[in-house]
């Protein structure tokens, strides 16, 4: 696991061990507060720890200021082109700032940003983009490779350390997978930055999920990392979705139950696709709901194949046969039920291994 200094959003830390939280990025008029605010609150009931909003122009202050007074989250401000609107935000109540210190118009403005930051008590997320990269890096490297970007992440954080500033944030991110990969490798090979991990520009639902889950997902299982966004061309509760089951998958947040079924085949018998839709539906619901379901593994099988397999390793779960299926506990036969019956029977006994933290709760 990479060791990187820890710095504060809110009350959220990021790197030195803490959590990896996710974030997200509202797509609302931030000039419009009653949307943005609603947006942020659904973010934050999918789980998101930490918001971006983008800041414009100062005819949206007014409501920035007011969504960070508001916020369920600690509010970063998205900032391009202008010192002092970065200012701005910060003196608005921001929780961070995320610059590209490459745009803000020379050395003068990022003094400016910094000492604000300091000021507050403000982290700098240090932007890097395949896309934005300085001119005369990209004139030594020919394009923004993996090495191009590493280095003008170094630089810009160089310059704020020259600054006396040290609650520094890096992302360093490219559409293309692999580049963006290797340029988190090489920055973490040789600082103690916490990183933001993300694919940018991945795409729509359907494509930027695999991307990211590839990239975000390679470097994790790497201990490199320190918060992710899944970027998507697609609602922002999607992004926290994803980002989840990253973590999950992974192994960087617990996924209790993990949820373990077959690809079904000819063999299957039942409508296995249905029964797995509906016990992952009702395990969300139970989640949303605030319960903690004490069981580790659930495995939901259509044949006889790796059916046994699974239920010796799973606490509870169904393995489909021609006549229907058993439900199984521990590796344990429990009884033999028709198809019609293995939802209702799963369902029961997952709800009977769940506690809420309120008793008048209830998925």
């Amino acid at each position: 696991m990479r060791v990187t200094r820890q710095i504060h959003i809110g009350r959220t830390a990021v790197g030195g061990g803490a959590p990896v939280s996710v974030q997200s990025m509202t797509n609302t008029d931030t000039g419009d507060l009653e949307a943005t605010l609603a947006q942020v609150c659904a973010l934050a009931a999918a789980g998101c720890d930490l918001i971006r909003v983008a800041v414009p122009n100062r005819r949206c202050l007014p409501a920035f200021t007011a969504l960070c007074q508001q916020s369920p989250l600690p509010v970063i401000a998205d900032i391009h082109f202008s010192a002092e609107l970065a200012v701005a935000a910060i003196e608005a109540g921001a929780a961070g700032v995320r610059i590209n210190p490459g745009n803000l118009g020379g050395p003068d403005e990022l003094r400016r940003v910094a000492a604000a930051a300091r000021s507050a008590g403000v982290p700098i997320r240090v932007g890097v983009n395949s896309g934005s990269l300085e001119q005369d890096l990209l004139e030594l490297h020919g394009h923004p490779t993996a090495a191009a970007l590493a280095e003008s992440a170094r630089r810009h954080c160089r310059q704020l350390e020259a600054l006396g500033f040290a609650q520094v944030k890096v992302s360093i991110k490219a559409s293309d997978v692999r580049t963006t990969v290797a340029a988190n490798r090489l920055f973490a090979a040789d600082t103690d930055y916490p990183l933001h991990l993300g694919v940018t520009e991945s795409g729509t639902a359907a494509g930027g999920i695999v991307k990211s889950a590839i990239g975000i997902g390679a470097l994790l299982l790497d201990g490199i990392g320190d918060t992710i966004r899944v970027s998507l061309t697609a609602p922002p509760e999607e992004e926290i979705r994803a980002a989840i089951r990253i973590l999950e998958a992974t192994g960087v947040r617990t996924a209790w139950p993990d949820l373990v079924s077959c690809p079904t085949c000819g063999r299957t018998a039942v409508d296995l696709i249905s029964l797995v839709n509906e016990v992952e539906a009702a395990i969300g619901r139970i989640k949303a709901a605030g319960g903690r379901i004490g069981l580790r593994r659930i495995a939901i099988m259509g044949c006889a194949v790796n059916g046994p397999g699974e239920a010796r390793e799973a606490d509870l779960g169904i393995a489909g046969d021609s006549h229907g299926g058993v439900l199984f506990r521990r590796g344990e036969v429990v009884r033999r039920l028709q198809e019609a019956e293995l939802l209702p029977a799963l369902l029961d006994e997952i709800r009977a291994h769940t506690v809420f933290a309120s008793p008048t709760a209830s998925a």
